[in-house]
């Protein structure tokens, strides 16, 4: 079986657990060859330490039960992706709108702003340019398939 069907095998298993618990969605899954299984989850909401190891336990026994890695050789890891990791699925998007984003575009330029709106094949997002009397606000509309990535950033306030 190669890695890429394990991956269509784990995320169909994934999705009939998570079938009723819609506010909770995949990310990513990712298996290395050593058969380490990672899987990225997300809600809504965000998701808790709690819910990832009830997945957890629930999906190790799906995965075990058919046998689909010989003599259980597998470990797995399931988790919310971490700030540092850029968005990936439209819901990711929708969800973080009004927080401050790092846009990477495919031609090498970065624009940090406001995460405004979020459609179907477009975001919105509100740049803060200049500082003081000098400052202004410039809203982009960036299509998907001209960014390379997009990152949360994170605040810290006084």
């Amino acid at each position: 079986m190669s890695i890429e069907s394990q991956v269509q095998a784990i995320e169909k298993m994934l999705e009939t657990i998570l079938a009723n618990d819609p506010a909770y969605f995949i990310v990513e899954i990712k298996i290395r060859p050593t058969n380490n299984i990672k899987v990225f989850l997300d809600g809504d909401n965000g998701i808790s330490i709690e819910k990832c190891v009830s997945y957890n336990r629930l999906l190790y026994k799906k995965i075990e039960e058919p046998g689909m890695f010989p003599d259980g050789d597998f470990s797995l890891e399931i988790s919310s992706p971490g700030l540092d990791e850029p968005l990936k699925l439209l819901r990711q998007y929708r969800k973080n709108v009004g927080r401050l984003v790092e846009i990477l575009l495919k031609d090498g330029i970065k624009v940090e702003g406001k995460l405004l709106e979020v459609f179907d094949a477009h975001i919105m997002v509100e740049e803060i340019r200049g500082k003081n009397k000098k400052q202004e606000v410039v809203q982009h509309n960036f299509p998907f398939e001209n960014i390379k990535s997009t990152k949360i950033q994170i605040v810290f306030k006084n």
